[in-house]
């Protein structure tokens, strides 16, 4: 059995003994692909960094988070773009748009998202995005957006059904993190209604720690919880779980 994390900040973690632990007991439980988003230009260097300490099990993925996203964004992303050049980069991510804390930058976040979704594109790569409290936005973007090259993960779903469907029908996987585990989140509902060949499994470690942990940091050796909750909520065992979902990654990025 192999399970992967889709979306993991494990890198935030810099002590070297305490990651490697982390890194162990990931191991332990048959978690051994793990794929890092980008956040700002600062980032770069810490997945680097833990990408050069376990090559064999950590895969950087590069964007402008839209809670990054100033006024200088363009500046930003172009520094990103040439550390791109020093990484095997596996996707663009996690890019989007972020309504929940801040309204004032929706237009720099929606220019530098479909400038992301574009450099995507011309190296075909999928994107990996960041939505929250802007499905309608997003949505829109990625309508206009919408071709034979447009793919990824809506990272950390918690949208209803509807909205599942649409994010599917544009291409896209259900990131499925630990808001599933959450008693009255309703996206065991949604979940429970979806195919697993539509759905990849992520913690975002060290945020969204699934029950019996929440509240606590997160990380991704939590991910066996998950992915126990969507086994439950399909009726099936932990192994299919991370059998379809890491063949779904393997689709996806292409590692």
């Amino acid at each position: 059995m192999v399970l992967t994390d889709t979306h993991t900040h494990l890198y935030y973690q810099t002590d070297d003994t305490k990651r490697a632990e982390l890194m162990q007991r990931c191991l332990d439980k048959n978690i051994s692909r793990l794929f890092l988003p980008n956040v700002d230009a600062s980032s770069v260097q810490l997945i680097s960094s833990l990408v050069d300490a376990f090559p064999k099990y950590c895969f950087p993925m590069l964007g402008l988070h839209p809670c990054s996203v100033k006024e200088n964004w363009e500046d930003e992303l172009n520094i990103i773009k040439t550390a791109a050049s020093q990484l095997k980069m596996v996707a663009v991510g996690e890019i989007g748009i972020d309504l929940y804390w801040d309204k004032t930058h929706l237009p720099q976040q929606i220019a530098a998202f479909k400038a992301q979704i574009n450099w995507a594109k011309s190296l075909k790569l999928p994107i990996v995005i960041h939505c929250r409290e802007a499905f309608n936005e997003v949505f829109e973007v990625l309508e206009e957006e919408n071709d034979d090259d447009l793919h990824g993960i809506f990272h950390c779903f918690t949208g209803n059904l509807v909205q599942a469907h649409r994010a599917i029908g544009l291409g896209f996987y259900l990131g499925i993190g630990g808001v599933v585990t959450y008693k009255n989140s309703g996206l065991d509902k949604v979940v429970a209604e979806i195919s697993l060949d539509d759905i990849v499994l992520e913690t975002d470690s060290p945020y969204l720690a699934p029950v019996p942990f929440r509240g606590k940091p997160n990380e991704s050796s939590y991910l066996v919880y998950i992915a126990d909750k969507i086994a439950e909520l399909h009726q099936t065992s932990i192994e299919t779980v991370a059998d379809i979902t890491t063949e779904n990654s393997k689709r996806i990025f292409g590692v």
